[in-house]
């Protein structure tokens, strides 16, 4: 039977979701709900061109009304969250009132463990609920799935991922792909990571690492949070060593240094000239709106490393992601690697394949399942192998 879907956010990421689930999930029809009803309209047309038939309909609706959302929620089977973290544990209750499943972008792992401790009463309610399912956390992590599933005894997983601009400007050398206070989230917050079976909290910003990728030379990777989320607690006993790098143009993570290091990224309220401003909410507004500013084509380098045995051999897997953006259909590397990796956890929940439930991402398909899947979309994976 064909499925309702329903994707909350008509920006960047759930027009890509549309789009995707549109072409492969065998919809009965697509609800895309914004805020703006105009925007909602603008992105539903894109997606019924790209796809010649009108499949994706405009909704207006502020994803915070419980009784709007649950209204919303009436026709939908799957409902896809692409709006900012902190709201999705509070859709995610709605949803398991209506009886809807539901996938999110995730973004912040604490807000995940919120979504998450809601199992129960998914369970009970018949529904299945995956968070994190957009690139990292997200993509990423099944990379890291597929290389323990291809080893015998895996000693370390690493993975490095970053959105970068085809023309870097400097000083940044970065161009936004997505709102600023995620990008500050990943450089603020500590990141968890496996090292030697245990888990443990790391600095952001820091442990700076060269990294020499094919197409673009030497670029720079450094810890951020959130890549990982909820995958060293699960994969705790099956890998001793897991965890997450950003890649940048070399000179970023120093420069980003500076603005937290001198209290630009800092929550709490000062004194300005009789005003009382909070630092963070300034530079946001300030230094997002220059980022945003910047017109470039947009490109996603993904790398997964992974070292173990696999009979009595000892073996590196590496895995290699190099995106650009489509000149087809428009869409950005950015929203192609999220975009597409949420809708295919939909079209699994869709197809009755999951379990009812709050599943933690890296439980739900496994890194072989989800990599066939991406490359369906035109996302090529080149993997080697060296004893």
């Amino acid at each position: 039977m064909k499925k309702t879907f329903g994707v909350l956010g008509s920006g960047m990421q759930g027009t890509a979701a549309a789009y995707d689930l549109a072409r492969f999930a065998s919809p009965n029809q697509i609800f895309l709900a914004d805020a703006s009803l105009e925007q909602a309209t603008r992105s539903a047309d894109r997606v019924n061109r790209l796809v010649d038939r009108s499949i994706c309909h405009p909704v207006q609706l502020n994803a915070l009304d419980p009784l709007a959302l649950a209204q919303f929620l009436i026709p939908v089977d799957v409902l896809l969250s692409c709006v900012p973290y902190w709201m999705h544990p509070k859709i995610a209750k709605t949803a398991i009132e209506t009886g809807t499943n539901m996938c999110d972008l995730g973004g912040n792992t604490t807000v995940t463990r919120e979504t998450l401790a809601l199992d129960t009463f998914a369970k009970a309610a018949g529904v299945t609920l995956i968070p994190d399912t957009g690139l990292a956390p997200g993509l990423v992590n099944s990379i890291g799935l597929y290389l323990i599933e291809h080893l015998d005894v895996a000693e370390s997983v690493k993975l490095f991922c970053g959105v970068l601009p085809q023309h870097p400007q400097p000083p940044f050398n970065y161009k936004l792909t997505f709102n600023i206070e995620g990008l500050l989230t990943e450089y603020m917050y500590s990141a968890i990571a496996l090292r030697d079976g245990e888990i443990v909290s790391l600095d952001t910003l820091a442990d700076l690492e060269e990294l020499t990728i094919e197409e673009l030379g030497v670029m720079e990777a450094f810890n951020t949070s959130g890549g990982t989320s909820t995958a060293p607690y699960t994969l705790q006993g099956r890998v001793r060593n897991y965890q997450y790098k950003t890649i940048r143009w070399p000179g970023h993570c120093e420069r980003m240094r500076i603005f937290r290091d001198f209290g630009l990224w800092n929550e709490e309220p000062v004194d300005v000239k009789g005003q009382s401003v909070r630092p963070k909410d300034v530079f946001c507004k300030v230094f997002g709106d220059a980022l945003r500013s910047i017109q470039d084509l947009d490109q996603c380098v993904i790398r997964g490393v992974g070292i173990g045995t696999r009979g009595a051999e000892k073996l590196k897997i590496q895995i290699d992601i190099f995106d650009k953006q489509c000149e087809e259909t428009g869409f950005t590397s950015m929203e192609r690697t999220t975009g597409f990796s949420i809708a295919i956890h939909a079209a699994a929940i869709a197809a009755g394949s999951l379990p009812a439930g709050c599943i933690p991402y890296e439980s739900a398909l496994t890194g072989t399942e989800f990599c066939r899947e991406i490359q369906k979309r035109g996302i090529k994976l080149t993997v080697t192998e060296e004893r």
